[in-house]
């Protein structure tokens, strides 16, 4: 597929010009999916001047027929559902039930964001002024370079292309290098909803030649970025000699607490399920169980007994429920973790080791008790199939614990009192907070951290607003 599509650039698909090549692998076998001949500087800023060049029409366009062309963009999708699942699958390694999630989910943001397009309200203010109105408007930021990782090739598009393009912005996108054909899935879609030209681009390539052209130009209003809290803070550096707008959601490391009075069995099946998706490599994902001393043991034995019964294998395969991690150095990092928690006296109950299979890149589904909050399980983002637990019974030291890192992305926990539950939602230092539920991300809702986590929102009627300008017209006649 790739030497179909390759990069996009002014409403058509075209060969990078550089010598090099990007070479995209399966991560349930180690073999290489095929090659893209990589975009150079100069090509990233032919995109750059084709959203620039485009921007004027498109932010002039009746915020209508925007949102009619959004609507025919979700149509195509939903038209090529079955060949998209199966790139997400091969690309990111992702079981075909996930992967098809992910697509719908990829086909609501457009859904939701054409109808929001239709719903960018100014207001009126009562003016001082005799004879006078205050207007406040919104108004597109300009052009925006938007970066997304590898873990959810298609829906973190989306989510920016879908609120970017509705407020009337144009963009350039970089997916990660892991998982670009998922990503010309989409922008296929686009061409063929006849979206006008440069008014989105995709530039795939190195990051000195697809990185370094949209940081350092002025004509970049906003950047939008998911990826790594590291990633996150550089980018900001960069940001800073042009004053670029930015949103971010950066890393996660997702509490979970288990009250006393939790429903244990509804408890542990949404757990093990959440933990295990994507092979853990979910920024949402519950990492860290604090559970009630009272329910520890049987938590810890419901949670080993399920997590070992889950099938690993490659992603295409129909009985598949965990793929692999995404590389090589996912799967040492996850070796690393591990070792350091079984030193600092953590008790493996499940898992714990490679599973050597297809050449791929997987690691059975690992449970961690008696984990020390020092240990990398608790104090960092693992990213992968790991779940540490860990007790408490002090509840004011709880919140400590609970709230004791850099991380704020998502917290969880599951009670059935509702005093507790609204302690729990006040108390919790996290852009998102999820009760007896791990359903945060859906188009009709803002998502996005605190903190190291990130900043600005996608989703909601807020992700519109965050590429729009505010503009104050004081009018007297």
């Amino acid at each position: 597929m790739y030497q179909d599509f390759g990069q996009f650039i002014n409403g058509q698909w075209c060969t990078g010009s550089s010598q090099e090549a990007v070479i995209v692998t399966d991560p349930g076998n180690g073999k290489s999916l095929g090659e893209i001949p990589a975009a150079t500087a100069a090509d990233t800023l032919k995109a750059l001047a084709s959203a620039e060049h485009a921007l004027g029409s498109w932010k002039a366009t009746q915020h209508w027929a925007r949102a009619d062309l959004l609507q025919d963009v979700a149509h195509h999708m939903a038209l090529c559902t079955n060949d998209a699942i199966e790139v997400i699958s091969k690309e990111s390694g992702k079981p075909l039930a996930q992967a098809k999630r992910e697509w719908e989910l990829s086909i609501d943001q457009f859904v939701w964001y054409a109808e929001e397009a239709r719903r960018i309200y100014g207001r009126i203010v009562e003016s001082r002024a005799p004879g006078g109105r205050c207007e406040v408007l919104h108004e597109p930021v300009g052009v925006v370079a938007a970066f997304t990782a590898w873990n959810f090739p298609v829906v973190l598009v989306a989510r920016k292309l879908a609120p970017a393009l509705a407020a009337g912005c144009t963009v350039v996108l970089r997916p990660s290098n892991e998982v670009p054909g998922s990503a010309m899935m989409i922008f296929e879609c686009l061409r063929k909803a006849g979206l006008p030209a440069g008014v989105a681009n995709l530039v795939v390539g190195a990051t000195a030649d697809t990185y370094e052209p949209l940081i350092a130009s002025p004509i970049v209003k906003k950047v939008s970025l998911t990826g790594s809290t590291q990633l996150g803070q550089q980018m900001i550096r960069d940001s800073a000699a042009t004053i670029k707008r930015l949103s971010m959601e950066l890393g996660g490391n997702a509490p979970v607490i288990i009250y006393e009075d939790a429903d244990l069995e509804t408890a542990l099946d949404l757990s093990v399920a959440t933990k295990f998706a994507n092979c853990g490599q979910v920024c949402v994902t519950c990492d860290r169980f604090y559970v009630h001393a009272s329910r520890y043991d049987d938590f810890v034995q419901g949670f080993a007994e399920r997590a070992s019964k889950l099938k690993v294998g490659y992603g295409l395969k129909e009985d598949t429920q965990v793929g692999p991690l995404i590389n090589l150095r996912r799967l040492k990092a996850i070796e690393a973790i591990v070792e350091d928690a079984r030193s600092k006296g953590g008790r493996i109950v499940t898992g714990g080791q490679r599973i050597a299979l297809e050449g791929g890149f997987f690691y059975a589904p690992t449970v961690i008790t008696d984990v020390p909050d020092d240990a990398l399980a608790i104090a960092a983002e693992n990213f992968g199939p790991i779940a540490a637990i860990t007790s408490f019974s002090d509840s004011e030291n709880l919140w400590h614990r609970v709230n004791n890192s850099e991380f704020a992305l998502a917290a969880y926990a599951f009670t059935r009192d509702p005093a507790r539950i609204r302690e729990t939602v006040a108390r919790l230092e996290s852009g998102m907070v999820g009760i007896n539920s791990y359903a945060l991300a859906a188009a009709e809702v803002p998502f996005g951290g605190i903190k190291a986590s990130g900043m600005g929102r996608e989703g909601g009627s807020e992700g519109i607003h965050d590429y729009m300008n505010v503009k104050l017209a004081q009018i007297v006649v």
